[in-house]
């Protein structure tokens, strides 16, 4: 398996180690002499004191044998997330998925969704869920995606990542990023939100397994009224670890804009968002749920194309989509505060279908104004 990545990445060419987040800025002459590498050819030295002083790697092999050299896409895309599949282990009231259903594409269908979003430039892939670890075919798939060159991030519960062939796996190939969610510090309150009797347990036999195997893990405390009690413990938790950690306390409407999850927020701690001033999704971005439909992002699902029946060619109407789903109409339209605003289109959308609390997402409403 390749140790080094040479990549087009957007208006760049990056020289990457997978499973580490630092990167080599090159230039288009030297990636094109990656390029043209063959067989027995000799690593050029830079490559080799770049592999040194980056990351005290020695090639002492073959450079075809140690790099892999990606292919320019003319899509334009750089980084994808991707929910391999909606189910979970865990039933947390907010969870913005609503029905969390087992289901999604078999395995020649996850092989042909990877390949497509490598063709289209994706160098960083998210794999997400529900909770991906425990899809059957989630190894098979993260070994996959590693083996066409992209760096590869888990989001996940934790649950699972004590568990011999989840350790192994991420030894072979080591993620760039482990994200997990905290529920709680204590088992009543972490198994109250997950619904989930020993899963406070599970969970820190996954971070002693992490610290151990020396993962980057990056940690979310997740705030909500069962748990806002002890958000200084999880906080104090997460510092025991050694581990980085952001405080998350403002929940969304589900992906199909139910309002269950608005109930469940702890709103003494709430926080106003930064002003919203645009983003890349769509352009240089995009979502994929468990079928291989492609969406902006996570929040903005409708419209889509599907990636399965109408292949790559499709992908750039995902930036025609990001536009039209930017325009403030609805309950937004002829708003005087556009320049302030602290929430994007597609997600006030979803809040006014979930019953319009204002309050939770607009300035007009009061809250962070």
């Amino acid at each position: 398996m390749h140790r080094l990545i040479a990549s087009p990445f957007l208006s760049d060419y990056l020289l990457l180690h997978p499973g580490h987040p630092s990167g080599v800025r090159i230039p288009e002459a030297r990636y094109n002499e990656l390029r043209a590498l063959t067989g027995p050819d000799a690593a050029p030295v830079w490559l080799h004191d770049a592999a040194r002083q980056a990351w005290g790697l020695t090639l002492d092999r073959p450079p075809t044998a140690d790099l892999l050299v990606r292919e320019r896409s003319r899509y334009g895309y750089a980084k994808a997330s991707w929910e391999i599949n909606l189910g979970c282990d865990y039933d947390c009231e907010f969870c913005y998925l609503g029905e969390k259903r087992f289901e999604g594409l078999d395995w020649q269908g996850k092989q042909q969704l990877l390949r497509t979003m490598r063709d289209a430039g994706v160098l960083w892939l998210q794999i997400t869920g529900g909770e991906a670890l425990i899809d059957p075919e989630f190894g098979a798939a993260y070994e996959y995606a590693h083996q066409l060159g992209m760096m590869v991030q888990v989001s996940s519960n934790g649950s699972s990542l004590r568990k011999a062939p989840i350790r192994e796996l991420f030894a072979r190939h080591r993620p760039y990023r482990l994200t997990l969610s905290v529920y709680g510090a204590t088992a009543e309150t972490y198994e109250k939100v997950t619904r989930n009797r020993g899963s406070f347990g599970r969970f820190l036999d996954g971070l002693d397994a992490a610290r151990a195997d020396g993962l980057p893990v990056r940690l979310n405390v997740i705030v909500s009224d069962d748990n806002a009690h002890e958000v200084d413990d999880m906080v104090a938790l997460c510092k025991r670890y050694g581990f980085p950690h952001q405080v998350f306390t403002n929940m969304s409407p589900t992906i199909d804009g139910e309002a269950n999850p608005l109930a469940s927020q702890a709103e003494a701690h709430m926080t106003p968002r930064s002003v919203f001033t645009g983003c890349n999704a769509g352009h240089t971005f995009f979502h994929v749920n468990p079928h291989g439909i492609a969406s902006i992002c996570k929040v903005g699902r409708d419209p889509s194309v599907n990636l399965i029946t109408e292949g790559l060619a499709t992908l750039p109407r995902l930036g025609q989509i990001a536009e039209s789903l930017q325009l403030r109409t609805g309950g937004c339209s002829g708003c005087t505060k556009v320049g302030t605003c602290r929430t994007c289109r597609p997600l006030a959308k979803l809040y006014q279908e979930a019953g319009d609390r204002r309050e939770l997402y607009c300035q007009h409403g009061g809250y962070g104004s």
